[in-house]
């Protein structure tokens, strides 16, 4: 007896209409940008690698001879040569990438953060008149409104753009 493949139903009609209208579409990039993206990359790959600043910028300035050596090709070169670059990058990407060290995962992110003064002083304590009024973020820079930098409350860190933003 041959063996039968069994597909499953598993969304009806009406599902899968509004899943194939909410569905976000791939951005369109332009391949100028795509190879700036992959030369910036390459950049901050390079900077895991190499730790003297030395041996960076001479890295770096072949990195940038190889990109302008090939400046003018256009058509299926150009998109040859950059799948190329881009499993290239990926082959040499580092396995313990370098971060800012007050970034998250950087060895000065919320190192020793000050505690919040209701801690310090709790209900019914004074609060003396010379006691800091100012409050950090994870990466230890000042809480100001006006900059949107503002972690008062819980704070949420994407890891991927290194920003922070307020739970609400």
């Amino acid at each position: 007896m041959a063996s039968q493949v069994i597909k499953p139903n598993v969304l009806n009609a009406a599902f899968l209409a509004g899943a194939t209208e909410t569905k976000q579409k791939l951005v369109n990039i332009p391949h100028n940008q795509q190879v700036a993206r992959l030369y910036r990359h390459g950049l901050k790959t390079l900077s895991s690698w190499a730790i003297d600043r030395e041996v960076f910028l001479d890295e770096a300035t072949k990195l940038r001879a190889r990109f302008d050596a090939n400046r003018g090709i256009s058509g299926s070169n150009a998109s040859r040569l950059l799948l190329e670059g881009q499993q290239e990058l990926q082959d040499n990407t580092h396995p313990d990438p370098y971060v800012c060290a007050y970034m998250p995962g950087g060895t000065l992110y919320m190192r020793n953060p000050p505690l919040p003064i209701d801690v310090c002083f709790p209900e019914g304590t004074e609060v003396p008149a010379d006691a800091p009024k100012i409050t950090f973020n994870p990466d230890m820079t000042v809480c100001k409104e006006e900059t949107g930098k503002s972690a008062v409350g819980s704070v949420l860190v994407d890891y991927a753009k290194k920003k922070q933003g307020r739970v609400q």
